[in-house]
């Protein structure tokens, strides 16, 4: 007989009034429902029905066409919320909530193909099979504006003013105080709600934000991404500020992104140290390596998922424009960070800051996987500043079309993130284009009042 404490138990130790069981769609938006503690109690095993149109609807609340639902989809019938009960945490938003993170199971409970944290669960079974495990950290980029996000709305997310200034550049610690305030707080916010972090710094462009989380497990490094952009957003809004996530908010001001670090052990030991050369990559490390940059070409739809994703690769502004890897080379896609035990990783710098972070890290990790079964080489390292590269490097794609182009004509990637998933994936941002060009966007501008419309609040 177990000793650890009933579902109801907790309730009452915790004196939690409320609880949200959440997920996140496919666009990487968290979505999800409040229930009672006697609802909760009653639906912990099974879970909470949810109507599967969270899933066929776009970020404008319009229903996709014109692709296969696949044998899940029903005509808006209900999915299952099925609660992972060790992401059951405190939630210091309001008094007496807590939030757990779900996943989308059918009536049987069966994941649904299409559910991101599901799918990321699969490809860490894909690395657990071949005797490793991973950790990971995500670097979270956003802006933070002066005004408040009713006042952004009103003037369409345009002419707002960076909290902070507009003065210097990247690190500067002499941000007027309403800056230090909000990210003071943002950090106190997480540490009453037990998500932990390492720092927050000024980025490159104005009012622009990092914040480092330490590293975890692959999944709770998912879901830690997940909660902490929640976070940020409630804090803004509640001090009168408002926060995007989006690639790239204005053409005058650099993008931002989600780095994911990875480590790899098996055994006990971390296989991307090479103990008789520390400052170079290990020989798992190096055939990691080689798979993501093989498969990154159909990868990429999920590392850029939106049209404004693509607004953000512009060359000798950060981002990496070429399918390349480096050691200790912040130009190229994959960096190789070598050294002792502590620091030694893989440095992912593709994902847009607007991506579903479970899909991202998912696609990134089989890539991986494809490697380290086949015992890819990556060729040789670029040891010269990737951007810029002359014609005939490989490029990474430069619109949401060429990449979706390159997902469907992928097998290797398929076979692991599941036909399923990709299929319905491919037919999301197909629309999602098609979208854009027929509904507003503009290809010429900067940055268009549709994508500020469409993306500024929900990415």
């Amino acid at each position: 007989m177990s000793d650890s404490p009933t579902v109801a138990e907790r309730i009452d130790a915790d004196a939690v009034r409320v609880y949200r069981a959440q997920t996140v769609t496919l666009d990487g938006v968290l979505v999800g429902k409040h229930l009672s503690p006697r609802k909760f109690v009653s639906g912990a095993e099974s879970g909470w029905g949810f109507a599967d149109v969270a899933l066929a609807v776009d970020l404008a609340n319009s229903a996709q066409l014109g692709f296969d639902f696949g044998d899940w989809r029903g005509e808006m019938r209900d999915v299952i919320l099925k609660p992972d009960l060790d992401t059951l945490a405190p939630d210091a938003a309001l008094p007496g909530l807590a939030s757990v993170m779900c996943d989308l199971v059918d009536s049987t409970g069966t994941p649904l193909p299409v559910c991101s944290r599901s799918t990321l669960k699969r490809v860490i079974g894909e690395l657990a099979a071949l005797g490793y495990t991973g950790r990971a950290a995500v670097e979270i980029e956003a802006t933070v504006f002066e005004e408040s996000v009713e006042q952004a709305r009103a003037q369409g997310f345009k002419n707002l003013r960076p909290l902070g200034g507009t003065h210097g550049g990247i690190y500067v610690l002499s941000r007027s105080r309403d800056f230090t305030t909000l990210l003071d707080a943002m950090a106190a916010r997480m540490d009453e709600a037990g998500i932990p972090w390492e720092g927050w710094a000024d980025e490159s462009a104005h009012g622009q934000i990092e914040i480092n989380l330490p590293p975890t497990d692959l999944l709770t490094a998912a879901d830690l991404y997940v909660r902490t952009k929640q976070v940020m957003r409630e804090v803004a809004y509640e001090h009168g500020r408002t926060v995007t996530f989006m690639a790239r908010w204005s053409p005058d001001q650099y993008g931002q992104g989600a780095h994911i670090n990875l480590s790899l052990r098996r055994d006990g030991e971390d296989v991307f140290v090479d103990p008789t050369s520390p400052g170079q990559p290990s020989e798992t490390m190096r055939h990691f390596i080689g798979g993501v940059l093989r498969t990154l070409p159909a990868a990429s739809s999920f590392q850029y998922p939106t049209v404004n994703s693509y607004r953000r690769i512009v060359e000798f502004d950060g981002p990496p424009t070429t399918a390349t890897w480096g050691v200790d080379n912040k130009s190229t896609a994959v960096r190789a960070i070598c050294g002792s035990a502590k620091l030694t990783r893989v440095e992912y710098r593709v994902p847009s800051a607007d991506v579903n972070i479970h899909l991202a890290m998912a696609a990134f990790l089989a890539g991986g996987v494809i490697g380290l079964r086949e015992r890819v080489d990556p060729g040789p390292a670029c040891t010269v500043m990737a951007w810029g590269m002359p014609q005939g490097a490989p490029r990474l794609p430069a619109t949401l079309s060429q990449a979706v182009a390159a997902l469907a004509a992928d097998s290797e990637l398929t076979e692991i993130l599941g036909a399923e998933l990709v299929d319905y994936w491919i037919g999301t941002r197909r629309w999602e284009w098609l979208q854009f060009h027929t509904t507003g966007g503009d290809p010429e501008a900067g940055v268009s009042d549709w994508e500020l419309e469409r993306y500024f609040e929900h990415v």
